[in-house]
């Protein structure tokens, strides 16, 4: 159960970067840049943004949660170990997040094997 809590940890830690430090860093200014002037284009990608780290929250409450069916857990696991890799890959392990999403995405995985 302990990687299990540490998978929910790493997701949540995520969550909260990506939200502050991403919107700070990223989104703002993306949005002060000038090619996104129609108001609701810049209110939907504020909300895309968030709505990405409350995702992150849920399934950091599905993983935490007891008796949550070992092949969610892989699924989830897996999905954040994927994605971790694909964000390494692609930015050439030069975003902050990589490490996190493997993290998140392999304490899972034990978790649901162990």
């Amino acid at each position: 159960m302990i990687w299990l809590w540490l998978s929910a940890a790493f997701m949540v830690t995520t969550a909260g970067v990506h939200s502050v430090l991403g919107y700070r860093r990223l989104i703002v200014p993306l949005l002060r840049a000038g090619p996104l002037a129609d108001p609701l284009t810049r209110r939907i990608i504020r909300f895309a943004w968030h709505a990405t780290s409350v995702l992150m929250l849920i399934s950091a409450a599905a993983v935490a949660w007891p008796g949550t069916p070992n092949g969610l857990l892989i699924a989830i696991g897996s999905g954040w170990l994927a994605t971790g890799l694909a964000n390494a890959v692609y930015t050439r392990g030069r975003h902050i997040a990589w490490p996190a999403l493997c993290g998140a995405g392999i304490f899972a995985l034990i978790g649901a094997l162990a």
